[in-house]
């Protein structure tokens, strides 16, 4: 069943595209256009530097600090828990290959990979203090603001979905780390095999929601959920365009005041990371056997922690 519905999918996929060729060639230029203007730029430099410094031996060295960290608040190992600070430095989707990569490094188990993907593959500084600050509030303290928010909804997530601690504490043993000459060249390799996965899936929900809104469907939905909510047509655009594809959606809120609510979207929509990030996610954990489903609830949580405690600063201050 399952199956057909996803051919049909498909099938209504491929209509809409002989329909609107012209359209999908124009946000298909669009989407390349962001990767090239933004996310290569911002996620490469960090897919190499993570890479690296997981082969060098990171987990293993920071471990041992971590650990006691790491095994009372969430449950995981200290050299787990490196992997929130990569994915709060690098962003979307940073901490999920780094776990990946851990794993498959044996520095941690899958169970032990799948509880970290609830909280540590969260959005960067870069994303926050320029697309969010400055391009749609003109405010980078805003976009500092939003970010603070963001590390406090990741660190309550991981301590409110860390479940019951294992009953075994034995961690694995670390992993031989890798010479630089070896560990280098195999950095760059892997860190273009995922920023071309990253920008693949952009330019696929790019053309996705550009081709919804083409037809129209998007500002019907847009419509009815203003009328429900009561909350602006272009509030809602942003809200669901966000849902699908995160850089569209922070897009779509250009022009909006900082108020409350406009500002508890944007923190909202960065902490649920849109339906692209979660087939980014998907892609990395391709080859393991690591469960996503921790990844979907971590990051609904997150969405909701975001959107409350950034709209009551927001009401305070």
């Amino acid at each position: 069943m399952k199956n057909r519905l996803a051919v049909f999918a498909a099938l209504c996929a491929l209509f809409t595209l002989t329909a609107a060729s012209g359209q999908a060639i124009r946000e298909c230029r669009e989407g390349l256009r962001l990767c090239v203007e933004l996310i290569l730029p911002s996620l490469f430099p960090f897919f190499v530097l993570s890479a690296l410094l997981g082969k060098l031996g990171l987990p293993a060295e920071l471990g041992r600090a971590l650990a006691p960290l790491g095994e009372k608040l969430f449950h995981v190992s200290g050299a787990g828990l490196t992997a929130l600070f990569m994915g709060l430095l690098g962003g979307y989707p940073l901490g999920a290959a780094y776990i990946a990569e851990m794993a498959e490094r044996d520095a941690v188990s899958e169970e032990e990979a799948g509880r970290l993907l609830a909280f540590c593959n969260n959005s960067g500084p870069a994303f926050f203090l320029g697309a969010v600050g400055t391009g749609v509030f003109a405010s980078p303290g805003l976009g500092l603001l939003l970010y603070g928010t963001h590390i406090c909804a990741a660190l309550l997530t991981g301590f409110l979905l860390r479940g019951a601690k294992p009953k075994s504490s034995a961690s694995l043993p670390a992993p031989a780390p890798v010479p630089f000459s070896r560990a280098l060249p195999e950095a760059v390799r892997q860190a273009v095999s995922a920023s071309l996965n990253v920008c693949g899936f952009v330019v696929c929900f790019t053309v996705f929601t550009g081709l919804l809104n083409a037809n129209g469907f998007l500002s019907l939905l847009a419509g009815r959920v203003s009328d429900l909510s009561g909350q602006p047509l272009t509030w809602c655009r942003a809200l669901l365009s966000g849902f699908f594809e995160l850089g569209g959606g922070i897009g779509a809120m250009r022009g909006l005041d900082p108020t409350p609510l406009n500002l508890a979207l944007a923190a909202g929509l960065m902490g649920w990371g849109g339906l692209s990030v979660h087939f980014q996610t998907l892609a990395f954990l391709a080859d393991s056997n690591i469960k996503c489903a921790p990844h979907t609830a971590g990051r609904l949580l997150s969405a909701v922690i975001s959107f409350v405690l950034t709209f009551l600063l927001a009401r305070l201050f």
